[in-house]
């Protein structure tokens, strides 16, 4: 078996920022819809849908506010423990070394896990629970 059985799509891509509300009115002027603005430690984050494309943007102090401002982007797993099982063998550079849990998100919250690419952009395997 291999990490990419597990893999359905493209969950999101992440971005920063520091005008959470300017960033929403932006992005639904361009037909994005606002699911709902959820607390995320100290910080605020909305997820932005348009189609089968979904921003996710989180506040905090210093967001890049210039080309580069991607943080990373999601890829749907099915099974996050046996895709993190799978991504271990691969030997693959984890961030935190752990699957994670943010119970704020969507209806049931998310479980996930980051891995370092080679250029230093981080892959984020989320399963929506």
């Amino acid at each position: 078996m291999s990490v990419r059985e597990h893999i359905t799509g493209v969950g999101h891509v992440g971005i920063p920022t520091n005008d959470l509300e300017g960033t929403i009115a932006y992005y639904e002027r361009l037909g994005f819809e606002c699911e709902g603005i959820y607390p995320n430690g100290e910080d605020r984050c909305t997820f932005l849908h348009l189609n089968n494309l979904t921003l996710e943007v989180w506040t905090m102090d210093q967001p890049a506010n210039m080309t580069g401002a991607i943080n990373h982007f999601a890829l749907d797993v099915t099974d996050i423990d046996k895709a993190f099982e799978e991504a271990g063998k691969l030997g693959l550079n984890f961030v935190e070394g752990s699957v994670q849990h943010i119970d704020t998100f969507h209806e049931n919250g998310i479980r996930y896990f980051n891995v370092l690419g080679p250029n230093h952009e981080i892959i984020e395997f989320c399963q929506v629970l």
